[in-house]
């Protein structure tokens, strides 16, 4: 497959970009591709569904360590007041050090404002352009309220992200919605998911796309756009593809579960594809990072919540060292 590296793929470097999940709540919760649809039910108090302070923040100080980037702080609508989200997005950026992307739905101006200091941009969760599918798919979650947070996004000079995913009956055709989506709004990044089956949802049954539909997916909108950002999401089954996605014009990947599966079988392919597609990867899949918990005390949190990082971290590098690879880790 001809490789196109153009635009944003010019300079041959992949990165590698982690979704922090925050919250396993959504208020819509009837999304039917999505795993939250299938927890809403189970969840009592929502509040009880958000993570721990200390592990998102934990996960983020390894993201820094090991090359990654946080592309985005995940969670459903509704998970997070305005106050509690200030106060989560304000310490991933003392602990991360750079802004990121958040993904929690359609924000008011009001949290737009407050939160712009700590972040890059923001997500819409479009996910289909193709409207007869979006209103079966996500009935309650509109695109017109999307699109005009994009709008408060350039009003304050935030970058703009969408989700799209592959396979949930839509066909290439569609892709001329999904052009002028891009134009209209003036899309920065867009991440392409390959449909991933979750038990209890209309799509349970479903094998996800053929490959090389989802490639062309990319293709043509890298071909239409060559300066826009392209995240590729494959799931663990599909890492043996990510050369051909590259060569396709992602210039990024995600979705993959990076510290559950580090340095595992799954890790060493995805730097193999990388290497194989004649790029290179930013960061690190199978080594172990030089920790320094110096850099969490030294850090603005409160001493209760140090401590709890610190725990963490330990914990998520425990479950990174299961092989041979050496723990470095720096407790002065």
């Amino acid at each position: 497959m001809e490789n196109i590296l153009i635009g944003k793929n010019k300079i041959n470097k992949i990165h590698f970009e982690r979704a922090i999940f925050i919250s396993w709540y959504c208020s819509l919760g009837d999304c039917t591709y999505c795993y939250m649809s299938t927890q809403k039910n189970l969840i009592s108090d929502p509040k009880k569904a958000k993570r721990s302070m200390a592990s998102i923040l934990a996960e983020a100080y390894l993201c820094k360590k090991l090359g990654w980037k946080v592309g985005n702080l995940a969670a459903g609508y509704g998970s997070y007041t305005h106050e509690s989200i200030l106060e989560l997005v304000k310490n991933v950026y003392e602990i991360y050090g750079n802004k990121f992307w958040l993904n929690i739905g359609v924000l008011p101006e009001k949290t737009i404002v407050a939160l712009k200091p700590y972040l890059e941009g923001l997500y819409g969760a479009v996910e289909t352009t193709n409207e007869d599918i979006h209103k079966k798919t996500a009935p309650n979650k509109p695109i017109r309220p999307i699109e005009n947070m994009f709008k408060t996004c350039e009003k304050y000079s935030l970058k703009k992200a969408m989700t799209l995913i592959i396979g949930m009956g839509e066909t290439i055709d569609d892709f001329e919605s999904l052009k002028k989506f891009i134009i209209k709004n003036k899309i920065d990044k867009i991440v392409f998911y390959a449909l991933n089956p979750i038990k209890g949802t209309m799509f349970e049954s479903s094998k996800g796309p053929e490959i090389n539909y989802y490639l062309e997916w990319i293709r043509k909108t890298r071909e239409s756009f060559p300066d826009i950002d392209i995240v590729a999401g494959p799931w663990v089954n599909r890492v043996g593809n990510i050369h051909l996605m590259l060569n396709a014009g992602a210039n990024a990947i995600t979705k993959f579960p990076a510290i559950k599966l580090f340095n595992t079988k799954h890790a060493k392919t995805i730097e193999e594809e990388i290497r194989n597609s004649g790029c290179e990867l930013e960061g690190t899949f199978t080594k172990m990072p030089n920790i320094d918990f110096g850099e969490i005390k030294n850090s603005n949190l409160d001493y209760r919540l140090k401590n709890e990082v610190i725990e963490k971290i330990n914990q998520y590098m425990k479950i990174m060292g299961r092989t041979d690879s050496p723990l470095q880790i720096n407790v002065d």
